[in-house]
């Protein structure tokens, strides 16, 4: 396929890795205004560019990794050289029918909401469209699932899983931080610390992937009677381990919605 990136900021540029590493057969352009910090790009076969448009009459899908205050600009600036396109977009809080009202009927509207973490083909890329734009939007979600998973919701949770998705990644990393500080605690070294909290999440990730089955469930294969998991894990919960977390998560819903 041939890609179209307006964005190269950390997730444009994240996207654009991923697709250069986990997905097969792809024409990558991606611009940004100052391409200073992103020309290493072009060493891996991306097209690097400050104009908007270059190349992108020849795409097969445009991905929208701007903020929203330029999405007007953006669009004002390359509706008038395309049609027929699929613009699949990663701006927070910006409906399909918002979308699709601006760019006219004949493109096809896609929210997407990938994270960073594309870059290494571990995105959870939640992707939402109407049912008109269904043919379409596989080529989407065909792309997407090469970069990790690509679960089809409905649009209503489109900000929930910006949330869960999005924002779930610096939460998971901020448990990892906070796994590695009690680690030089006990007596690791940082370094050391850092690595087993972080493959430790990664391992408990893969098993709960793999498996398909509730947490609690493969938390029970690791706790025995009197041991020091459950000490722990009471000592957490305690201090309200789960229950920060969800009120986290809650609270950073109402700041996107307003």
């Amino acid at each position: 396929m041939k890609v179209h990136i307006i964005g190269g900021g950390n997730l444009g540029v994240s996207i654009a890795l991923g697709l250069t590493r986990f997905s097969k057969d792809n024409q990558i352009t991606i611009t940004r205004r100052n391409t200073s910090s992103i020309l290493y790009l072009e060493q891996l076969g991306v097209t690097v560019s400050t104009d908007n448009k270059h190349n992108i009459q020849e795409a097969d899908v445009i991905i929208l990794t701007i903020k929203p205050y330029q999405v007007s600009t953006v669009l004002a600036e390359i509706l008038p050289v395309i049609s027929n396109k699929v613009i699949a977009s990663a701006v927070s809080g910006l409906s399909i029918e918002a979308l699709q009202n601006k760019i006219g009927d004949s493109n096809s509207a896609i929210r997407i909401m990938p994270n960073i973490a594309a870059q290494f083909g571990a995105s959870a890329t939640c992707i939402a469209y109407n049912e008109k734009d269904k043919e379409n939007a596989q080529n989407v979600v065909a792309l997407f699932q090469d970069l990790g998973t690509a679960p089809i919701i409905d649009e209503k949770l489109m900000d929930a899983a910006t949330v869960l998705a999005a924002s779930g990644t610096a939460f998971a990393l901020r448990y990892i931080r906070a796994s590695m500080q009690a680690g030089i605690e006990i007596g690791f070294d940082w370094k050391t610390a850092l690595a087993i909290s972080a493959q430790t999440v990664k391992g408990a990730a893969e098993m709960i992937m793999e498996e398909n089955i509730h947490p609690e469930q493969l938390i029970d294969r690791v706790t025995t009677p009197q041991g020091c998991t459950i000490a722990g894990l009471n000592e957490m919960e305690m201090h309200g381990f789960s229950s920060s977390l969800i009120r986290g998560i809650k609270t950073s819903l109402k700041q996107i919605k307003g």
